[in-house]
C-alpha cells in the first residue's frame, strides 16, 4: 500500500519512512543502492545526537505531509511561483536507511582507505532548466577533478516535491550533504533542525546584508547565500521619449509618467499580481518603500501602499489583467509593445536580448515613496548537519571562489550575493548593472518558518485592492488580522 495516497495515517505508517533496508552490505559496509558504493554510514556518535531531530522532522514531516494531501483535493491551489517549479520523471529522493548494522568513524575511515575511493559529498536541488542544471554539474566535475578526498554527486527533486523529500529524508535519516534552496524557506527547513550551523565556520563578510540575513535565524548563520536577484523597473526608452518624459524615480513621477505614456493600445505600467507568493514577490517592494514591514501592514504605510497600487487601476495606467500575469507573461506584454514600463527581474534579459534584439529598453531602480525598496530572490546552499560536513565546507569554497560565482551567475542570470564580485561582475553600460545597485536595497522575505502563510495574506489584500473588492483599510485589516494570527 502506498501510505502516502492514504488520506489519513498514523504514527506507525510513517514508521516505513524510518526503517527502510539498505540493498545489501559488503565488507561491512552498506551499498548505496544509486551508486553501488560503500555508503559510508555517520559514526555511532552522530546517530545519537541525532535522535532528538529525528524526532522534531518527524513531526515537521507529519504535518507537512497532512498539507500536502489536504490541499491535492483543489485544483485552484495557486502553487509555487511561477518559472521555478517543474516535474520529472526523478520527483522522489529514494530513501534507503537500516538500523541494523551501525559503523563508527574509525570503520568509515579504515573502509574508505581499504577501497581507497573518495568520500562521497551529494547535493540536491530543485532548478528545471537545463542550463542551469548543467552548469552546476560543470562546477562539480571540475571540482572532483582539482582534488581527490571528496566526490561530489548532485540530484534533482522538483521544486513541488522538495520540501516533502528533505521532510521524510529527515524523519528517515536519509538526507544529502547540501541542500540548495529558495531563500525565503530557509527559516523553516532551520526550525526542523536539520541544517548546520555554519556561525565562524564561513566568512560571509563580504555578502549583501539582504542575503545573509535570509539565512540566519536568532543570530546564527545556517546556510550560505548561492546567488542573488531581486527586482527593478524596466522601461521602453523610445516610448519614454516620444512622450517627452524623464525615467520616474518617485510614486509622483512613475504616476505622470505611466499616464503619458498610456494610450489606447499601450499601459503605462504592468506588475505581476497574481494571488501567490509571485505576487508577494512583485507587491512587497512597494509596501517596505513606505517603511511599512511584512508583519505590520495595518498603519498609515501599509494602507498607503494598497492604495497607490489599485490608483494604477482606477487612473487607467495598469491592467486589472496584472492579477493573472506571471512575472513572464509580464514580460511578454513589454515586448510586444503593449506596456511601456514593468517590473521584473534580471533573469528575463537573455529571453529579452533573444526574442527582442531590437527592442530600445533599459533598467532603473524601483520608484520610491520614503524609501528605495525591492525584494530579494535566490536561492542559497544549506550544510545539513551530521552529513559529510568537512567535504560540503570544501566544495562551497571552491564554487564561492570568484571564478566558479562569475561562471554560474553568467549562466543563471544572477548577481554574486558577494558584494566584492557583484561590484566588478557586469560592465557599466550592463543591463544589469542596475539590479547590482538595486540589491543594496532589496531584503528577503521573512525569514520566518511561516513565511508561506503571510504571503498569502499580503497577496491576498493587493488583489483585493486591484479587483476593487475590499477598500484599501479593509484589505489592510484583514491581512494584518491573518498575520497577527500567525507571528503573535
Amino acid at each position: 500500500m502506498d501510505i502516502l495516497s492514504e488520506k489519513t495515517f498514523s504514527l506507525d505508517n510513517l514508521s516505513f519512512f524510518i526503517f527502510l533496508p539498505f540493498r545489501g552490505a559488503v565488507n561491512g559496509c552498506m551499498m548505496n543502492a544509486s551508486t553501488d558504493k560503500p555508503y559510508m554510514r555517520k559514526g555511532l556518535k552522530e546517530r545519537v545526537k541525532m535522535k532528538k531531530k529525528k524526532i522534531t522532522a518527524l513531526l515537521t514531516a507529519m504535518a507537512m505531509t497532512a498539507g500536502l494531501l489536504a490541499g491535492c483535493g483543489s485544483s485552484s491551489d495557486s502553487g509555487a511561483a511561477a518559472d521555478t517549479t517543474g516535474t520529472g520523471s526523478d520527483a522522489g529522493a529514494e530513501v534507503q536507511e537500516s538500523p541494523a548494522a551501525e559503523t563508527t568513524e574509525a570503520d568509515n575511515s579504515e573502509q574508505a582507505a581499504h577501497t581507497g575511493e573518495a568520500d562521497a559529498v551529494t547535493i540536491w536541488y530543485y532548478w528545471e532548466t537545463e542550463g542551469h542544471q548543467v552548469a552546476l554539474d560543470q562546477v562539480i566535475q571540475d571540482y572532483n577533478a582539482s582534488q581527490e578526498q571528496y566526490e561530489v554527486t548532485a540530484k534533482y527533486v522538483p521544486f513541488a516535491d522538495f520540501k516533502k523529500q528533505l521532510s521524510i529524508g529527515a524523519s528517515a535519516d536519509e538526507l544529502p550533504d547540501i541542500a540548495i534552496l529558495d531563500s525565503p524557506d530557509h527559516a523553516s527547513y532551520v526550525e526542523m533542525g536539520i541544517f548546520e550551523d555554519l556561525t565562524g565556520k564561513f566568512d560571509v563578510s563580504n555578502y549583501y546584508d539582504g542575503t545573509v540575513n535570509s539565512c540566519t535565524v536568532d543570530g546564527k548563520l545556517y546556510g550560505v547565500p548561492f546567488g542573488a536577484n531581486c527586482l527593478a523597473l524596466y522601461y521602453n526608452e523610445d516610448m519614454l521619449n516620444e512622450a517627452g518624459c524623464s525615467v520616474p524615480t518617485t510614486w509622483d513621477e512613475l504616476m505622470d509618467t505611466a499616464k503619458a505614456l498610456t494610450t489606447d493600445s499601450v499601459t503605462g505600467l504592468a506588475l505581476c499580481s497574481v494571488q501567490n507568493e509571485e505576487g508577494t514577490f512583485n507587491f512587497v517592494p512597494w509596501l517596505w518603500s513606505t517603511g511599512a514591514t511584512s508583519y505590520e501592514i495595518n498603519n498609515d504605510n501599509g494602507v498607503r501602499a494598497l492604495t497607490f497600487i489599485q490608483s494604477l487601476v482606477n487612473e487607467g495606467v495598469m491592467s486589472k489583467e496584472c492579477i493573472n500575469w506571471t512575472q513572464g507573461d509580464v514580460m511578454n506584454q513589454f515586448i510586444s509593445g503593449n506596456v511601456a514600463m514593468m517590473e521584473n527581474g534580471p533573469w528575463q534579459i537573455p529571453t529579452m536580448q533573444s526574442e527582442a534584439p531590437d527592442l530600445n529598453w533599459k533598467v532603473t531602480l524601483i520608484p520610491k515613496d520614503a524609501e528605495y525598496s525591492s525584494v530579494l530572490g535566490g536561492e542559497n546552499y544549506a550544510v545539513i548537519n551530521g552529513g559529510n560536513v568537512d567535504g560540503a565546507l570544501d566544495f562551497l569554497t571552491y564554487a564561492t571562489s570568484e571564478e566558479k560565482v562569475k561562471y554560474l551567475m553568467d549562466k543563471f542570470g544572477y548577481i554574486s550575493a558577494d558584494k566584492t564580485i557583484a561590484e566588478n561582475q557586469f560592465e557599466a553600460d550592463s543591463p544589469y548593472q542596475p539590479f547590482v545597485e538595486e540589491l543594496n536595497y532589496a531584503m528577503p522575505r521573512g525569514p520566518l518558518a511561516e513565511w508561506p502563510s503571510v504571503s498569502d495574506a499580503i497577496s491576498l489584500a493587493f488583489n483585493q485592492v486591484i479587483t476593487g473588492t475590499a477598500a484599501p483599510e479593509d484589505a489592510a485589516a484583514e491581512a494584518q488580522a491573518t498575520i497577527d494570527g500567525i507571528v503573535k
